[in-house]
């Protein structure tokens, strides 16, 4: 996995990191984006226009947000709560549309205030 979307964008889901994605690997759960750790090119396109400065390469990762590297990569390989089988690798966001789910520690997260 090149990038990480962290807890600053819990509850936010602001999408600009979705639009300037060229490889369409920003996924939406039903509390945070997700990047795909095997669709990512590791371009960066996406990191300079979050908002809330929540994505971060894996090896710039702040102490605090090191778990949703693996929350991140536990969206696409866990059967989480609401689903029936691993995402895997749809191919695509925009074809697949948002999620109804997220990973265990963005799940686990109090209601972040805006």
């Amino acid at each position: 996995m090149a990038y990480v979307i962290a807890q600053p964008c819990a509850d936010v889901k602001d999408k600009a990191c979705v639009e300037e994605c060229p490889v369409d690997c920003i996924y939406e759960g039903a509390r945070a984006l997700y990047i795909h750790p095997d669709e990512c090119v590791d371009c960066g396109a996406c990191e300079p226009v979050c908002p809330v400065e929540a994505i971060y390469y894996e090896d710039d990762l702040p102490e605090e947000y090191v778990g949703y590297q693996d929350d991140n990569a536990a969206f696409f390989a866990e059967t989480l709560p609401g689903r029936d089988a691993p995402l895997g690798s749809p191919g695509g966001a925009a074809k697949l549309g948002a999620v109804d789910a997220d990973g265990p520690l963005v799940a686990g997260l109090p209601p972040q205030e805006q």
